[in-house]
């Protein structure tokens, strides 16, 4: 056996150095950093893949590439203007995605609308959700959901302020933003009564994770040993068991129930099943399964509650290291809303300030930092260097949203910056893309921003922050997790003092 491991190491190692050697001749190829047989570049992703490809842009420009392991190439984007050929000019040819082994085995075959390969059902699966979940009117049409989950929030909060104990803010926005999607997805809330946080905690770490199989086939048996095939089948199986629950409980209702006479908004999870039924009533060319709907509820929380939280919890985090800018945007919010209590949505409008924190956190923190990676579906050319069919292309936003070359101070959180600004994050302005562009840029961007937009002025207007006591000579901790989505890496604990003082 060991004889039959030793040659078929030796073939590998032979089959690598040709394709590089083939890969060479081509006419001309992005600057590749050297790399180690086998491994290719796989050792230099480091702790934080986002932060380690910027250094080797730095070094060898902003279009690179990679060898992975022995999978297909990788070309890393690190510039605003290759990312708009990506993204806008060649956008067919790079809507596709990549193989997963985790998408396909967490997604049920990766049917979902962020990892699903550029087709048919791709574009019908993502037509069903923009429609029926986040266009402007559904957004608009769950605000009271929204503002009752945030004045749940404030009302917690407050009850730990009066009785003087620290907030784990980072926990609680995570109950706040799972329970807004599960009422709008699922019909009903369902953190109070499963473990169902902390199975979209575990599942969203796993999408962020890198399995050696994927890379390097036969070290498979390392993702046995490490835990993670076993902690991707246990997290699946959990999963799969609670949508099935959901499902059943669905389908037990009567159909009227699930399907109004009028045009009123429906969760998402009447839709899919509705669609499901008319499908399989008209024999459709691409029938919707019930693994299909698992898919996209799931991917609704992915992306719809992780990334969400994140960028809550990094703009508490970066409001309490600035404290002027705390001051300033309290000041805006108070003035604005005046003697009422909750600030609502019709407010938002008026606080200049309080969107430009937000936007600078979605700059200075892109939530998805190296977004979903893409694949060219046919040989192309980018910057003059040639990208053949079967590359995987990484765009890293991260970098480019830091970028001296299109910021200034890019290294500060200077929220000033999108004062009387016309740069947006909707994916027009390439050097600012953290919901991604094009075909595959994030379609949940309104119901994401409506959500951050009231939470943090709700938390800012009733309370008034700082750091606990016993941690006020210790520095914030700013530090990062790896992950698809960057949180930070220690929760963030604050205590709240309450501003607004009710009236008898």
């Amino acid at each position: 056996m060991a004889t039959i491991m030793f040659l078929f190491t030796l073939l590998t190692i032979f089959f690598f150095f040709l394709r590089r050697r083939k890969a060479s001749s081509a006419t001309r190829l992005p600057p590749r950093p050297p790399g180690i047989p086998l491994l290719g570049n796989l050792h230099q992703l480091g702790s934080l893949p986002h932060r380690s490809l910027n250094s080797l842009s730095k070094k060898y420009g902003p279009l690179i590439l990679l060898q992975l392991g022995v999978t297909a190439p990788t070309v890393v984007v690190s510039s605003s203007e290759i990312a708009e050929q990506v993204m806008k000019a060649q956008d067919l040819i790079f809507a596709s995605r990549p193989p997963s082994s985790l998408a396909n085995h967490l997604l049920y075959n990766s049917t979902d609308v962020a990892f699903s390969p550029y087709s048919d059902y791709w574009r019908m699966i993502k037509k069903i959700c923009v429609v029926h979940l986040l266009s402007s009117k559904c957004v608009q049409s769950y605000k009271s959901v929204r503002e009752e989950e945030v004045a749940l929030l404030i009302a917690d909060i407050r009850a730990a302020s009066v009785a003087a104990e620290a907030v784990n803010l980072s926990k609680r926005l995570v109950v706040l933003t799972n329970d807004i999607l599960c009422r709008v997805a699922l019909g009903r809330k369902y953190s109070g009564e499963t473990r169902f946080g902390e199975m979209l905690e575990e599942f969203t770490k796993l999408l962020g994770c890198f399995p050696v199989a994927d890379f390097v086939p036969w070290l498979g048996w390392i993702d046995v040993l490490t835990g993670l095939d076993g902690r991707v089948r246990r997290n699946s199986k959990e999963l799969d068991e609670l949508l099935e629950q959901i499902l059943e409980e669905r389908l037990q209702k009567k159909r009227s129930e699930i399907i109004g006479a009028d045009e009123e908004v429906l969760d998402l999870v009447g839709v899919l099943l509705s669609v499901k039924d008319q499908h399989e009533g008209n024999d459709a060319a691409i029938p919707l399964q019930k693994e299909h709907v698992k898919a996209v509820i799931l991917d609704m929380f992915a992306g719809g509650t992780d990334t969400t939280f994140t960028v809550l919890e990094w703009a508490m985090a970066e409001l309490i290291h600035h404290p002027t800018c705390m001051q300033d945007v309290q000041k805006e919010i108070r003035d604005v809303v005046g003697s009422k209590e909750f600030v609502e949505e019709e407010d938002i409008d008026r606080l200049t300030y309080l969107k430009a924190i937000i936007k600078e956190t979605l700059r200075f923190h892109v939530p998805v930092a190296l977004l979903v990676p893409r694949v060219a579906t046919e040989n192309t050319l980018l910057q003059g260097y040639d990208v053949p069919a079967g590359t995987r292309i990484i765009i890293n936003a991260w970098a480019i949203a830091r970028d001296p070359n299109y910021w200034d101070r890019p290294e500060e959180f200077w929220p000033e910056r999108f004062i009387d600004c016309n740069i947006e994050f909707k994916g027009q302005d390439f050097q600012f893309t953290p919901f991604g562009a094009g075909r595959r840029a994030c379609p949940g961007i309104g119901f994401a921003i409506a959500t951050i937009e009231c939470a943090l002025a709700n938390l800012l207007h009733h309370f008034d922050w700082e750091v606990p006591k016993e941690m006020r000579d210790e520095a914030l901790d700013m530090s990062e997790l790896r992950g698809i989505t960057i949180h930070k890496k220690s929760p963030l604990l604050l205590t709240a003092k309450l501003h607004y003082v009710e009236l008898a």
